[in-house]
């Protein structure tokens, strides 16, 4: 009995300090999501407010799939727990008519055994055993509802949150847009000859055939080396899940040298290195394209956007935007914990990102922070 008491306080305290943990992942990324709107206020009054609001939509997409993440959590816990007293509910049932015939009896009565006082005695004992333990079922059962209500509120807090952030991030998307459109006096290392970029396009029939136009082309990329020194360490160009790598066939049975990458809908692309737009436009089937030289002999390509931003021949920062993903907006309603997939609007998108040195592909895995190293598993 003692032990099972025991047990059962552990459990108690056990999945409490579960709801603290979910609790506290809530708190940090509503407390994300809210300083990147406070930082639209900040990008309108900002020198470069390009920067700004890049860091604005990213820091809101941090906290975005952070919340989501915790929304995902807390239904999980929750099932967990329903599941949990609906299996107990034959035995809450009997514990609580235990319980209330407890406390009807008066003492005396319950205690007198017909035997004599040697077995009165020895029921008496019994009853000191089984009572701890009854005590300790009803902690377990008054817990476990006590979380459940928490989560509720919880999940109802987050949802509210994740809702009130949509217009904030569109607003810093459009401004984004607006800022891009509105640059003058950029940064320009290498101006290819649009005709001859026009004519080259054309004549390509596969991404390698451009790839390998630009190559022989030449540019003013980037130093060699800086980009070299870069590899295992960039970061990826937008927040999704990794869902082919390279070499892997789609659903089609096509396979490509470059990884893809499921996104959510509207979401921010931004270059992982500081290098210079090649060629930016519609290519094949690919969709929109950008291709970025950062290091001599070096192509990083990017297709799939449906916004792309910068001109040919432009010099971009690491981290600069250089696009937005289609898919159009998302609903409120699909953010809120109801959603379909119950942790909001699932990735739609797909962005694919493929790396080239002297016009022949090497696994772009390698250069990424996120990816390097032996493949992991992949997908929702």
């Amino acid at each position: 009995m003692r032990a099972a008491a025991a047990l059962a306080l552990w459990i108690a305290l056990g999945s409490g300090a579960l709801a603290q943990t979910v609790a506290e992942k809530a708190a940090a990324a509503a407390d994300a999501l809210q300083t990147a709107i406070s930082r639209l206020q900040e990008a309108e009054r900002a020198k470069d407010r390009v920067a700004v609001l890049t860091q604005t939509i990213r820091a809101y997409e941090d906290g975005l799939a952070a919340l989501r993440e915790v929304l995902r959590q807390v239904q999980d816990r929750q099932a967990a727990l329903t599941r949990q007293l609906d299996g107990r509910r034959d035995r809450v049932a009997q514990l609580l008519a235990v319980l209330s015939r407890i406390e009807t009896e008066t003492g005396p009565l319950l205690l007198l055994h017909p035997d004599g006082p040697l077995d009165t005695a020895r029921s008496g004992m019994i009853l000191a055993e089984v009572t701890p333990a009854l005590q300790a079922e009803v902690d377990v059962l008054r817990a476990d509802l006590r979380e459940l209500a928490d989560l509720r509120s919880l999940q109802s807090g987050a949802a509210e949150t994740l809702v009130k952030g949509l217009g904030a991030v569109q607003t810093a998307r459009t401004a984004l847009s607006q800022a891009m459109s509105d640059r003058t006096d950029l940064p320009v290392r290498f101006t290819e000859d649009p005709e001859a970029l026009r004519r080259l396009v054309e004549n390509a029939d596969t991404l390698e055939a451009l790839a390998a136009g630009l190559a022989l082309r030449g540019g003013d990329g980037q130093d060699n080396a800086d980009f070299a020194a870069a590899k295992g360490s960039l970061a990826l160009p937008v927040q999704g899940t990794l869902i082919r790598r390279a070499g892997e066939a789609d659903p089609t049975g096509v396979r490509r040298p470059g990884l893809t990458f499921a996104t959510r809908p509207q979401a921010l692309v931004t270059s992982p290195v500081a290098a210079t737009i090649r060629y930016l436009g519609p290519l094949l089937d690919y969709g929109n394209v950008i291709i970025l030289e950062p290091g001599l002999g070096y192509l990083l390509i990017v297709a799939g956007c449906e916004t792309l931003y910068g001109k040919v021949g432009e010099v971009i920062a690491a981290g600069a935007p250089i696009g937005l993903m289609g898919g159009g907006l998302p609903e409120a309603d699909a953010e809120t914990p109801q959603a379909s997939d119950g942790a909001g609007q699932r990735e739609t998108e797909t962005l694919y990102l493929e790396l080239r040195r002297e016009a022949k592909p090497i696994d772009p895995a390698e250069w990424f922070a996120a990816t390097a190293g032996p493949p992991t598993p992949t997908g929702d």
